[in-house]
């Protein structure tokens, strides 16, 4: 009898975790889908080694869950089963060596309060598989640490890639290991499981070197942008909002106030710390996520799981305060299932979109400036929807997969505004802009090139105000169709963009161009340097624009300087 009362923080444990299944699985089911979710169901629908934004896990959980499911669960179904995976791995990492009911009722207390593991308990996302990966990486490791053998360390090599599968952000969270251990660069085995983890991860690789490093140019580089105070000011009380104000005081106070007792412990520190420093700085070259620190989640709820053992101000705080907090997180959860949630994306779209098929019938749609649009389209519609970029919007996915090129010369519906032809739609108590294209050509896969003839042979070109500017241009179609600047619907225009302020210039050029399929146009034009440029460091390209879009080929720009 003893024993089995002992043992009644088992079923407890498991009660828990059924309780929070089950709660996940209803708010699967009855919360909208979001944009990005609806975006990562059409990495499922093509498979393949990576994805514009992401590595491919995110893709092969929503392709999962789409074999069992439809729909919401469609998506999700597998985000549900790995976050309850993910309950029971970091309880095993806390290594409680006497629990009881009231040691699983601190845990469950420290984990269901976290405002973000909340959400990705349903909403499917690349985080979702990075906590359980990395949940799973660091309870090898801490068993590695008591004492290293071979199946151990090939099986950390294989989480290591499993967490570079499922988001980039796993490559800090490692290097911030062997930061707290630099011991293991000595550490033969150690050294296999990274090389097993790298050869594991060879596909991937491949996959972005066939096409051309699109992940590491978005993400080190087109992302950066100049510095904002909003950026830095933000980023604080984001992070406040994600783990919630009182778990997040609850982490610094034991990273002041306790230290490591041991090399593990050192490693949780370290992670904790170097991902807030990170993206602290982060912050001063572009707006930085909120959940991108998620993985620090981990971490926390095993230091403060731990530390409230021992530190009876911390363990009174949870009891007293950050218990009654999860209440605020069931209210959360509920108004994601009302209009309340409209603002945050998890409400109200599915009618708009069923509204447009009604326009556009089994015709596919063409979304100009969203990648979002086009991927919820064909959630709530299943029928074939794409996008084009003008030039200041970020490339996605969908510019590798370049589904337009497939519909050029086909009847298509554009949903935006079509200058000069568009019109207005009501149905449903809905209401868009549209235009429905009887022969579709679009300026989004040319690729322009050009010289400015006069300009001298500064490095950056000084141009002045009233400056005419001679150039030579030319403009590959790679499409299987002709492309006609004259076209009836869509027809087109080059335009002097100067980027910095999304301004432009109109030129003068010999306007009937026609270009062959897969042919290159070659042509000169001439423009003026409008007044209303602003003085100082630009951007200058020659833009094509179709009525819908200006497209600009990002490696022809070229910095220059108004005078």
């Amino acid at each position: 009898m003893t024993q089995e009362k002992a043992n009644r923080w088992k079923l407890f444990l498991c009660l828990g975790i059924f309780i929070w299944f089950v709660t996940n699985l209803l708010q699967g089911i009855f919360t909208e889908i979001h944009e990005d979710e609806a975006y990562y169901a059409l990495y499922g629908e093509n498979l393949a080694w990576g994805y514009f934004d992401h590595p491919p896990m995110v893709g092969l959980m929503t392709f999962l869950s789409s074999i069992l499911f439809s729909g919401t669960l469609g998506v999700r179904f597998f985000t549900i089963i790995v976050s309850c995976l993910t309950l029971f791995v970091v309880w095993k990492i806390v290594d409680e060596q006497s629990p009881n009911n009231g040691k699983v009722l601190t845990f469950f207390t420290i984990t269901f309060s976290i405002a973000m593991l909340n959400v990705y308990g349903f909403i499917t996302t690349p985080d979702a598989s990075l906590i359980l990966f990395s949940s799973l990486f660091l309870l090898v490791y801490q068993s590695y640490l008591k004492g290293s053998t071979w199946p151990k360390a090939l099986l950390m090599g294989l989480l290591m890639a499993l967490m570079m599968y499922s988001k980039y952000h796993a490559a800090l969270l490692l290097a911030l290991i062997v930061l707290s251990n630099l011991s293991l660069l000595k550490d033969g085995r150690f050294w296999v499981a990274a090389m097993f983890a790298i050869l594991l991860y060879v596909p991937h690789i491949l996959w972005q070197f066939e096409a051309d490093f699109p992940s590491l140019k978005y993400h080190l580089v087109q992302r950066n942008s100049s510095f904002r105070w909003s950026y830095l000011l933000e980023y604080v009380p984001n992070q406040l909002l994600v783990f919630n104000p009182l778990v997040f005081g609850a982490m610094v106070y034991l990273l002041v106030k306790h230290r490591p007792k041991d090399v593990f412990e050192r490693g949780l520190y370290f992670i904790i710390i170097g991902f807030f420093v990170f993206f602290f700085f982060s912050s001063f070259r572009g707006h930085v996520e909120p959940h991108w620190t998620m993985a620090c989640a981990i971490p926390a709820v095993v230091l403060i799981y731990r530390k409230c053992q021992i530190d009876l101000k911390l363990n009174r705080c949870l009891r007293h305060f950050v218990w009654p907090s999860i209440l605020l997180i069931v209210v959360m959860r509920v108004l994601l299932l009302t209009p309340a949630a409209e603002r945050l994306g998890f409400y109200g779209k599915k009618q708009y979109y069923k509204a447009i098929e009604e326009v556009a019938g089994d015709k596919p749609v063409v979304f100009p400036s969203s990648f979002q649009k086009p991927s919820l389209y064909h959630f709530f519609t299943g029928k074939e929807a794409s996008t084009v970029r003008p030039y200041y919007m970020r490339k996605t996915q969908f510019d590798l997969w370049q589904k337009d090129l497939q519909w050029l010369g086909d009847s298509v519906f554009i949903c935006g505004n079509v200058y000069g032809v568009g019109q207005s739609f009501h149905k449903n108590d809905t209401a868009f802009n549209g235009y429905m294209a009887t022969h579709f050509q679009s300026a989004n896969r040319l690729s322009c090139q050009f010289q400015i003839t006069n300009s001298g042979l500064d490095e950056v070109p000084v141009l002045h105000h009233g400056d005419t500017l001679f150039i030579d241009f030319s403009i590959e179609n790679p499409s299987d169709i002709t492309i006609d600047f004259q076209h009836d619907e869509l027809s087109m225009v080059i335009k002097a963009q100067y980027l910095k302020n999304n301004d432009f210039c109109f030129c003068k050029y010999d306007t009937n161009i026609v270009i062959e399929p897969h042919s290159v146009y070659h042509g000169h034009l001439f423009t003026v340097v409008g007044d209303a440029i602003p003085a100082g460091d630009n951007r200058f390209a020659l833009g094509i624009g179709d009525r819908v879009i200006s497209s600009v080929t990002d490696d022809s720009c070229i910095d220059v300087v108004i005078k």
